[in-house]
């Protein structure tokens, strides 16, 4: 047994100085934009994110997370041509870096945002989040979240798991019409419950979480292929650490351990997700031609066929939101000892 953990321990060892290899070479790509890291101070937290033509989104994410307390932003934008690189350039607390190579072959955006965590995220609380995910918090509606991070700090806990929540509305997608600086979540009012799959990956050492609705209404047929819902998108960032996929998982090993293994839990939250606007129609179009995203495609498929149907992912089941309190209650999250 002794052997193999060992063994274990050096091939996780490898892959990860591998991907850090792969994020060096991979971060030849990226060419600089806007650098305003001159301006970030020793304690400032970082948020990082790759994106591409999301302009009608972007008021309302800033909105957001500079109310919650977010001091530098870094995105990766990788060939707009709606005017989200020249909205970027003229925001004050942003850097931000161009490309047009394969968003597949970087292994989803994973292999930039790893490169430039490494250069420019070392030794600060980094959140990796999509434009459409909205980082949720125990007491998030009171507190920034540097109130979050100094409790972190002084609990020794390096990384912090929010669990993706699936937002939808009572009407079809196409007819949930979104404009510019608006607040996703007033239209985008209802989520699953329940309907949550739970397993761990044992080579890692994270949670895999499946379910919501689009499970239920699009991969029911075979929930092994529903998309994943646990990420860990804030870490207290060292530049020898690496994302395996996405911000489902982490090497070293020990920070995907963000949950109890001996009772009790561990502080937690949710990344509201807003992707089912009208903005998705126009999305799966481009998406399935460009074919950059996971399995082919796999999932915007399933995105078109439902919006071809009109169809609404709302059944008499759905819950309205109300507030993180909410979800604590429903178990989706967790204050844990944090007061």
């Amino acid at each position: 047994m002794k052997a193999l953990r060992i063994a274990r321990q050096l091939a996780l060892r490898a892959k990860r100085r591998g991907l850090q290899v792969r994020a060096i070479r991979k971060g030849r790509e990226l060419k600089c934009a806007v650098d305003r890291t001159a301006q970030i101070r020793p304690d400032a937290i970082l948020l990082f994110c790759t994106l591409r033509n999301e302009l009608i989104r972007l008021p309302y994410f800033f909105t957001y997370y500079r109310n919650l307390g977010i001091d530098h932003f870094f995105f990766v934008d990788n060939g707009s041509d709606d005017g989200t690189a020249e909205y970027l350039a003229g925001q004050p607390d942003v850097s931000v870096w161009h490309t047009d190579a394969s968003y597949k072959a970087a292994r989803f955006g994973s292999d930039w945002i790893n490169y430039l965590q490494a250069r420019h995220g070392h030794d600060h609380w980094t959140l990796v989040v999509d434009a459409d995910e909205f980082f949720v918090f125990p007491h998030s509606d009171v507190r920034p979240i540097r109130a979050l991070t100094d409790w972190l700090d002084s609990s020794s806990i390096k990384s912090f798991s929010a669990m993706l929540l699936d937002m939808y509305s009572k009407e079809p997608i196409t007819d949930v019409a979104y404009k510019a600086g608006q607040n996703p979540f007033d239209i985008l009012q209802w989520f699953d419950p329940g309907n949550y799959l739970i397993r761990r990956d044992r080579r890692h050492g994270n949670l895999w979480i499946q379910g919501g609705p689009r499970l239920r209404a699009l991969f029911a047929h075979d929930p092994s292929r529903a998309p994943a819902l646990n990420k860990i998108p804030l870490v207290r960032w060292k530049r020898s650490y690496v994302y395996i996929s996405s911000t489902h998982s982490l090497l070293p090993r020990g920070l995907n351990r963000v949950f109890d293994e001996w009772g009790g839990e561990k502080v937690s939250g949710c990344l509201l997700h807003a992707k089912f606007l009208d903005l998705l129609d126009s999305k799966t179009r481009e998406e399935l031609v460009r074919k950059q995203h996971y399995a082919g495609g796999r999932e915007y498929r399933a995105y078109r066929a439902r919006i071809e149907a009109g169809e609404s992912f709302w059944t008499p089941t759905s819950e309205q939101y109300e507030g993180w309190r909410q979800l604590e209650r429903l178990g989706l999250m967790s204050s844990g000892g944090w007061i």
